[in-house]
């Protein structure tokens, strides 16, 4: 298989962090409330074709038997991937062998002007003949190196002939499994099972509590902890791309892990108010549920200070690493030398959503001491 030299750029990373999610969210909300039951996709089929088609992805999609014909073939490639490997280590270790030959051979040569003696005379020959069989050497492992790749070519050629031909033949594929999902799903329906009841959890007192103010904050931490949750997709690809570059192409990337590391670490700082509406947070309320809603409330109150001396901690902390980071603009020390400053700004950015959100919660629980009705 040929070489992967792509090196994704910075701008498509920062500009898919912001487009992937806004995009999801955009399909998400305009099929909510619609049923897809039994229903194939062109543009799903495609996707799979472009994008896992060597290994007949689509037409696992599409339940297509003819999937069998990609394995032996995606099988063969990765063993000889693994003969290419191994051939270009002894190609390389024949070179080495070649460049130790040279200087034991000029050692030999400059002996032998300095003083032609027996001793001498031997070391040439033996250095001569050391080059020889290096250069033997190398020859047939170039030769091993060429045959394998010749047989990854092939193997790449009969894989993407099969893609083209898939190209034209995935509409009629479509049709049919969709009318295969179309006779499941009337089968099925003789046999339906009545929905089990919903699981009722125990509700917030804190949730029933409504102002403009307060909701406007869960609102934004809603829209913040949606938005994060879709850069999971990016991950999907990326490191799919990162497989497949390292174990079919023989080229691992540089920036797979790298952005995935970092963007994870913003969802996690941008996800955390989010998790404190929803009270997704690690509480110990083995006593705290037993209690009346005023006394939970108060106990609340009395709790938050702890709450938020470690979220302004964070605050200031995220602020100063900010502010450090903008006056040098701050990158990363790998090859791949990625802009650090935005993933710091997320920092007290995420530290200003949860404090806001504890915020909500202490506002709420006074409510409720108190006994207002809103």
């Amino acid at each position: 298989m040929p070489d992967l030299t792509f090196i994704l750029p910075h701008w498509i990373y920062w500009a898919g962090l912001i487009l992937v999610p806004l995009c999801s969210m955009i399909i998400i909300h305009r099929q909510r409330g619609t049923r897809m039951e039994g229903k194939v996709s062109y543009g799903i089929a495609y996707m799979f074709w472009f994008m896992g088609g060597f290994a007949g992805v689509h037409r696992l999609y599409l339940k297509n038997k003819g999937a069998l014909v990609y394995f032996p073939l995606i099988i063969a490639v990765l063993l000889t991937n693994v003969e290419v490997k191994e051939a270009l280590n002894e190609v390389s270790g024949a070179k080495n062998h070649i460049s130790i030959a040279e200087f034991k051979l000029e050692r030999a040569q400059t002996e032998m002007k300095i003083g032609d003696s027996e001793r001498a005379q031997s070391k040439l020959e033996k250095a001569k003949q050391a080059m020889e069989a290096a250069n033997k050497e190398l020859t047939a492992q170039l030769a091993n190196e060429k045959k394998w790749m010749w047989i990854s070519r092939i193997l790449a050629m009969v894989i993407a002939v099969l893609l083209i031909i898939d190209a034209f033949l995935i509409p009629g594929m479509v049709r049919r499994a969709a009318e295969a999902e179309r006779a499941k799903a009337e089968s099925e329906r003789k046999y339906e099972v009545p929905e089990a009841e919903e699981f009722t959890t125990e509700v917030d007192p804190a949730s029933r509590v409504h102002t403009p103010w307060l909701d406007w904050i869960d609102s934004v931490n809603g829209f913040v902890g949606e938005f994060v949750c879709y850069w999971s997709i990016i991950a999907v690809f990326v490191y799919y791309y990162e497989v497949i570059a390292r174990y079919i192409f023989n080229s691992p990337t540089n920036w797979a892990h790298e952005g995935m590391f970092l963007m994870f670490g913003m969802q996690y700082i941008l996800a955390a108010g989010y998790t404190e509406r929803e009270r997704g947070h690690v509480y110990v309320d083995i006593v705290h549920k037993l209690f009346p809603d005023r006394i939970k409330a108060l106990v609340d109150i009395f709790t938050s200070s702890l709450f938020f001396l470690f979220t302004v901690g964070i605050l200031v902390t995220g602020w100063i690493f900010l502010r450090d980071a903008l006056n040098v603009w701050e990158v990363s020390f790998t090859e791949w030398g990625i802009q650090y400053w935005p993933v710091k700004i997320t920092i007290p950015l995420g530290a200003l959503l949860i404090t806001l959100q504890g915020f909500s919660k202490l506002v709420k629980d006074i409510i409720i001491l108190v006994g207002k009705k809103v």
